[in-house]
């Protein structure tokens, strides 16, 4: 698949088939999490990769919007050293990710972790030292459903020269 039409078809999957994700593909998955762009290229992040269905089901019950991470074969926490441009560096990150997981032909959906009420219990579920922040979670696995909502035309989102 190449990089536009990866873009252009990228959806969040909240339904996922019972069936693993091989280990290599998790690793090569994350690995474009790494090389994502950094501020100073201070490359802030450190990635979990979750695949105990006991340590997702637990994830589920604290997040509010993210109980569809049981049933993910995968699981990745994106935590960042707490640094000035953390918060930019682990989305890039996190995009990276969500856009690998496509061009393997798996789903994927961001969950917020920055900001959230339970972050903090995340990071220490995690055994993450406290100078880290979470930035995301991100449920991986074989879609059992693909959605396709409305986008914005591009006429209403795009402005030249001014707003």
């Amino acid at each position: 698949m190449d990089a536009i039409e990866c873009l252009k078809t990228r959806r969040c999957i909240r339904s996922y088939e019972d069936k693993p994700v091989p280990r290599e593909i998790i690793e090569d998955i994350v690995d474009c999490g790494r090389l994502a762009a950094s501020a100073i290229n201070i490359q802030p992040w450190v990635f979990v990769a979750i695949t105990d269905a006991g340590v997702r089901k637990k994830l589920s019950t604290i997040t509010n919007h993210g109980a569809f991470i049981a049933d993910a074969p995968v699981c990745v926490a994106v935590l960042c050293l707490a640094d000035t441009y953390y918060l930019e560096d682990g989305c890039a990150a996190t995009q990276n990710i969500l856009l690998a997981a496509r061009a393997h032909g798996l789903g994927a959906c961001w969950v917020a972790g920055d900001k959230k009420d339970y972050a903090p219990a995340i990071r220490e579920m995690l055994g993450a030292p406290a100078d880290y922040k979470l930035v995301s979670l991100i449920s991986i696995g074989h879609p059992s459903q693909t959605p396709s909502p409305a986008k914005k035309p591009l006429s209403e989102v795009l402005r030249w020269e001014r707003f």
